[in-house]
């Protein structure tokens, strides 16, 4: 039997949902909307939401006006999402290292690190296909990642977060090509001994920007930060990245 990559358990964990129920909707809101503002996507652009979860973000994409499609791998995800379906807003369970829809999308976004998951290089690369092959001639690409150098530098290696009388107890550390995070949860005292590690590769501006030109993806703009602040390579938080299909 096929091992289980770790996202696959992990994402469609109701603990997984739990711990991460924080992310700030106002703060998707208004990021969403700086984004609009930057990027002036025509009345009914066709956008595609990669590793959408439950549909955070496309639904406020959705609400600007655009035709959204989100596609995750967790079908737990999905299934919430397609509650909110209507006609300018779709949802679908699809690994995204599969193909999609070809040249049907005007922008692609993939936000909060929802990439560098994958066990081999060549995943990866075929993730980033799978989106440039979405995109129509001269489509645009938004990929939100961390900051490699910035994360080494503030990683924080033990913590414990209490939410509704569950304690995430949670390590993490890195090594030469990733970062991990190990969950242990302890759920109305009992401590269970399942354990879900998260792993994602540490990806630099200079790996993305090999891999996109590789797919035909060059990268036209680079911010540091959720407000579209300078990127600096040490002290940005993040690495938010627009590139332009300029090939097939």
């Amino acid at each position: 039997m096929p091992e289980v990559a770790w996202f696959e358990n992990w994402f469609s964990s109701p603990y997984y949902h739990l711990l991460y129920q924080h992310r700030d909707d106002d703060e998707a809101f208004l990021f969403i909307g700086e984004l609009i503002r930057r990027l002036s996507p025509l009345p009914g652009s066709r956008m595609l939401d990669v590793a959408c979860g439950k549909g955070r973000h496309s639904k406020v994409l959705a609400e600007h006006g655009f035709d959204v499609t989100g596609i995750d791998l967790s079908f737990e995800s999905i299934q919430e999402a397609l509650e909110s379906e209507d006609d300018n807003l779709h949802f679908y369970q699809h690994d995204m290292r599969l193909p999609f829809w070809i040249h049907y999308f005007d922008y692609a976004f993939n936000f909060f690190t929802s990439f560098g998951y994958f066990k081999t290089r060549r995943e990866n690369d075929n993730a980033v296909r799978t989106i440039a092959q979405s995109l129509k001639s001269e489509g645009y690409l938004v990929m939100d990642y961390l900051n490699v150098h910035y994360a080494e530098d503030h990683l924080v290696k033990d913590t414990i977060k209490e939410i509704d009388n569950v304690k995430f107890h949670i390590t993490k550390w890195d090594d030469e090509d990733h970062f991990y995070k190990q969950v242990q949860i302890e759920d109305n005292g009992v401590l269970m001994e399942h354990k879900f590690t998260e792993k994602v590769a540490k990806f630099s501006l200079g790996d993305f920007n090999d891999m996109f030109a590789y797919q035909g993806l060059q990268i036209q703009e680079v911010f540091g930060d959720y407000h579209f602040g300078h990127y600096d390579v040490r002290k940005s938080p993040r690495l938010i990245m627009i590139a332009k299909k300029i090939r097939d």
